[in-house]
C-alpha cells in the first residue's frame, strides 16, 4: 500500500492575501506566530506523514481551502522496515538483558516539529470497550436554591407561545397616494 506526506513549502494561492493565509493556517492548525514563521520561511516542512492516497488529499485540501499550497509525495520506504523484512526468520533466540538505559528523545525531523520537542504529552491509556469511565461516584448534596416560583405544565400540554386574542391593527393609510411618472 502507498504511503503519503503532506509537503508545505510556505507557498500562497495566488488569489489570497499572505496575511490571510497566514491567519488561516494558523486557525487551521491551531499553532502561534512562532511556529507560523517556520511554516511560512520557504523551507520544506512535512506537515504530515504516513497518510494513505485519500487522507493526504483531505489535507491539501483543506490547506488550499485555507489560501495556500502544499503536495502531496509518496514517502520512500524506511530502510529499516526494508532490512527487518528481508532478514531471514530464525528460531527464537533466549532475551539478552542489558542495563537500563535512559532512552534519549527522539530527534525532531525538522524545525517545525523542533518547535514542539519541548511539549509535554501525558500518555494516557485508552480504556476497554464498555468500562466505566468514572472510578468512584460521590454523594453530592442538593443545592439551596428556591425554585418555588417555576412550575411545570401538565404532562401532554401544548408548549408553543400563548396565542393573544388581540386583533392586529390595520394602519389607516387614506392619506396616501401614488404619483404618477412623467
Amino acid at each position: 500500500m502507498a504511503v503519503f506526506e503532506v509537503v508545505f513549502h510556505g507557498q500562497v494561492r495566488a488569489d489570497v492575501a499572505p496575511e490571510q493565509a497566514r491567519a488561516r493556517i494558523g486557525q487551521l492548525f491551531q499553532v502561534a506566530d512562532r511556529q507560523l514563521d517556520m511554516l511560512f520561511s520557504g523551507r520544506r516542512i512535512v506537515i504530515k506523514q504516513g497518510l494513505d492516497e485519500a487522507a493526504a488529499e483531505k489535507y491539501r485540501q483543506a490547506i488550499e481551502r485555507a489560501g495556500a499550497l502544499c503536495e502531496v509525495q509518496p514517502m520512500a520506504d524506511k530502510p529499516s522496515q526494508v532490512v527487518a523484512e528481508s532478514a531471514p526468520k530464525s528460531a527464537p533466540e533466549a532475551p539478552v538483558t542489558q542495563p537500563a538505559q535512559r532512552s534519549a528523545a527522539p530527534r525532531p525531523r525538522d524545525e517545525f516539529m523542533a518547535a514542539f520537542s519541548e511539549v509535554e504529552a501525558p500518555d494516557l491509556p485508552i480504556a476497554p470497550l464498555g468500562a466505566d469511565m468514572q472510578e468512584a461516584y460521590a454523594d453530592h448534596r442538593s443545592l439551596d436554591i428556591n425554585l418555588s416560583a417555576y412550575s411545570l405544565a401538565p404532562p401532554g400540554s401544548d408548549l408553543a407561545q400563548l396565542k393573544t386574542s388581540a386583533l392586529p391593527v390595520t394602519p389607516n393609510i387614506a392619506h396616501l397616494r401614488m404619483l404618477d411618472e412623467e
